[in-house]
Parts: structure tokens; sequence; C-alpha cells
């Protein structure tokens, strides 16, 4: 008879990394948990994989906002997530250069958004409709910054505009309702720089993903000191939580030692724009369940990948 334990080394090594995946997210075991924990299992899971704007798992429409070219562009992924260029609209984005960091400083942030609502009923300056976007985001609320009100808009209906705005990113009125006409608000990313370059890099997603399914293990298997070693020292929740406090806080949690049911879906990771080229925003469904808590919903992370590889997590949510 064939031990539990060779069976699974050699079924682990009979399959594609895709269909270990598959086999783990409907309820792998240990064995299975701790493949996803070394970057070659990853290496294998890039191969061929469009990751020009990030490592996605949940398809997402993305405009991209290059504010020193003035232009916004619509890319859409076909069937294999590979992203082809659908559109290019010109854009006006803020009077002043640099990232936005306080309401009325007439700049365009530079970020990672969501679309977080369509206006169809908007003052005619704004042209047709405008999309609300997500700014601040998690990342910019944990720095300080402030304002809101950054859509994307049109231009006046009848008149003329300066060819700057306030901070929000204006397009031809045809082209804004064209771009309404291709998208759907709710499943589109808004990626926003001074100057767009694109990130690719399969090594270090290998080495992103691998450490992100390590944290996950610590964290599934009450491994307290090894979860904590994720953490940055300067770590800052949403809620304002330093390291410290949230230290104090997950050493309860952990002391109760309860079996715990961790699972990552819809795994996406984007280099996160501007000056810093080792910042990543990482997104995905995660479903918790131990014996005294339940949790089902979106995660998000802002990480860092060191030059070890390893990754820092600066704030979550």
């Amino acid at each position: 008879m064939v031990k539990p334990t060779v069976f699974f080394i050699i079924l682990i090594g009979s399959l594609l990394s895709a269909d270990i995946l598959t086999l783990y997210k409907s309820g792998g075991k240990k064995l299975m948990e701790q493949q996803m924990n070394i970057p070659s299992y990853w290496t294998g899971a890039l191969v061929n994989k469009d990751i020009r704007f990030g490592y996605f798992e949940r398809a997402f429409s993305l405009l991209t906002c290059n504010k020193e070219k003035g232009a916004l562009e619509l890319y859409i992924p076909d069937r294999q997530q590979r992203f082809s260029l659908k559109k290019r609209y010109g854009a006006f984005t803020g009077k002043n250069p640099g990232d936005k960091l306080s309401e009325g400083d007439l700049r365009t942030p530079v970020g990672i958004y969501t679309l977080t609502e369509k206006k169809k009923n908007v003052d005619p300056f704004y042209g047709p409709m405008a999309f609300v976007t997500s700014y601040p985001n998690l990342y910019d609320r944990i720095r300080g910054k402030n304002g809101d009100g950054i859509w994307v808009h049109g231009v006046p209906i009848s008149g003329t505009r300066d060819p700057f705005t306030h901070g929000c990113i204006a397009i031809n009125n045809n082209d804004l309702v064209q771009l309404d006409q291709t998208i759907n608000p709710s499943n589109t990313l808004l990626i926003i720089d001074s100057s767009l370059k694109q990130w690719t890099n399969p090594a270090a997603y290998s080495a992103i993903l691998a450490a992100l399914y390590q944290w996950k293990y610590t964290w599934s298997y009450n491994d307290i000191e090894g979860y904590l070693s994720y953490y940055d020292p300067a770590f800052k929740r949403f809620d304002g939580m330093n390291y410290e406090q949230f230290k104090r806080y997950k050493e309860r949690v952990f002391a109760k030692n309860e079996a715990k049911s961790i699972t990552f879906h819809d795994l996406n990771i984007i280099p996160y724009p501007g000056e810093k080229r080792n910042l990543f925003w990482v997104t995905f469904n995660q479903n918790y369940v131990s014996e005294s808590y339940q949790y089902k919903g979106e995660k998000s992370l802002l990480i860092r990948l060191n030059n070890d590889q390893s990754i820092s997590i600066l704030t979550e949510e």
C-alpha cells in the first residue's frame, strides 16, 4: 500500500500548478498549502501570464492615466487575462504637478482607485456625466492625505474651459459616453501616475505570492511570531491601530489557539504607482472561519517587497 505522504508527493509532482491551485482552493490539505509557500511553485503559474500591470486572478478593465502625457488609456482583458489597448483618450488633469496631498492643491492624485459611482446628473460644466473615484484610498488616508471629489468627467457642454482641472481627470464628452458604454464601473480599476511605467518582473511576483501564502500559513496555524514578522514596525491599520496595538490584539486572538480555515480567492497584486517601485497593492476575497469568528469579504494590503525578497505589510483593511 502506498503511504498517504508518498501519494501526495506523487500527486503534486504530476499536477500542473493550476491544478494544484484548483485543488487547494476546493479544500486542499496542509501539504498543498506548504507547496504554495515556495517561489518556484509560482514561477510555473506565471508562465505566459500578462503581468505588465500586475498579477490578476479577477478580470478587471484597466484605466491608466499618464499625467505627463495627458493620456487616459483603456485596457480590456481577454479570456486568458491578457490586456489589450482598447482606446487612448486625451485627458486634462490637475493644474499643479505632483501627487495630491490636500484639498484645494489643484493636483491629481497618484495611486490605484476604483470607480465607486456613476453620476448621471451633473453640472453641465462636467459634461454629460461623471465617474466618482475612491480617492482617498486606504494608503492615502494613513498618510494623512485629504480632499475628495476626484472624478473622471467630461468638458463643458457649452463654452470653453482651461486646459487643466482642479484635480479630476477630464476627457472629451463623446469619449466619455463611449467609455461609459464600454466598461462596467464596478469592475474597473483606475491607475494614475505622473509618468506611467509598466512593471514586469516574474521573480518579484513569485516572491510576493509565496510570501503571502507563507503569511497565511502562519496565520492559519497560530504561529504568532511568524505571523507578526510580516508586519512592518511602522504598520498602521485602517482604523489607526499602530504596530504595538495590533501586536497585543493579535496575541490575544492567537492565545485562544483555535483551529482556523482561511482561504483566498481573486487575488490581485498591482505595483503601486509613484516614485517607490517596491510597493504593491494587494486585494483578495477572504473566507475566515474559526470557532469564535467568521468573516467573508474583501481584504486590502499595501506591502513592500524587500531586497531579500521578503515582504512587509505596511497597512491593511
